[in-house]
């Protein structure tokens, strides 16, 4: 949720919806965890005072910057064993692994 926001800018639930891959029924407890924590702002939104646009805060930028580090010293800490050429590799099979698997985003009224 907040590297979508980082990336393409404050939006809507429902757009964040459709961009992060989570469910909408499930984006509210999300927004609520990190609305809580300061990470994002839900503000009416002037063209449509019936739906909220998110954005994200000073503290959830701070936020995603040490997930951010996070990552990359578990990154770096996993692959340590293999050479640049091996790691670059690596990641490169997982990336097609990972994007064969991934399934479509459901639209709403798909319940399976």
């Amino acid at each position: 949720m907040l590297i979508a926001l980082d990336e393409a800018g404050a939006a809507s639930q429902a757009g964040l919806s459709r961009r992060t891959g989570i469910y909408r029924s499930d984006m509210v407890a999300v927004l609520n965890e990190l609305a809580d924590a300061q990470c994002v702002r839900r503000e009416p939104d002037p063209a449509d005072r019936r739906r909220n646009v998110i954005t994200l805060t000073p503290a959830g930028r701070r936020r995603l910057e040490r997930l951010d580090t996070l990552i990359a010293d578990a990154q770096r800490e996993l692959l340590a064993p293999l050479t640049p050429g091996g790691q670059d590799e690596l990641i490169r099979l997982l990336t097609v692994l990972t994007e064969h698997h991934q399934p479509p985003h459901p639209r709403p009224h798909d319940t399976r």
